[in-house]
């Protein structure tokens, strides 16, 4: 009987030792899950960024290759685009510099929205094409 007793004192102690530990291993995986979903919110938001900058770039320089278009036409058009759409690149900034006679060369450039203070992330896209022209045989 005094060794049931023994053992189950033991076994009590035993239990015992580990009252807490549950709560800590589930604060320690919640910092770790928190932080891998804030780490893919904020890739998401990047190539979005990306996705966007990218289009406005192809807008711009879709209108300046136009016939008797020119670059200012290329970055009222990328900057339109920018105000419909861009709400996901901040402080967009859009030139035509590159650009000559023949071709067409727009580029985009902004800072992304992030999720962590601090943490600061730029994208810059272009697009280029040659312009539209009249030529004689």
């Amino acid at each position: 009987m005094r060794t049931s007793h023994l053992r189950r004192a033991l076994r009590r102690r035993r239990l015992r030792g580990d009252c807490g530990s549950g709560s800590v291993e589930f604060a320690v995986l919640a910092t770790v899950v928190l932080a891998l979903i804030l780490t893919a919110l904020q890739v998401g938001l990047y190539f979005h960024a990306r996705k966007v900058a990218q289009s406005a770039a192809r807008q711009g320089v879709e209108a300046g290759r136009r016939f008797g278009s020119g670059s200012g036409d290329a970055v009222t058009q990328a900057q339109a685009f920018l105000a419909r759409y861009g709400g996901s690149v901040r402080t967009p900034s859009v030139s035509a510099a590159g650009s000559t006679d023949q071709e067409i060369r727009i580029t985009v450039r902004g800072s992304v929205a992030t999720l962590v203070p601090g943490l600061s992330l730029d994208v810059v896209q272009h697009a280029d094409a040659p312009v539209e022209r009249w030529t004689t045989p």
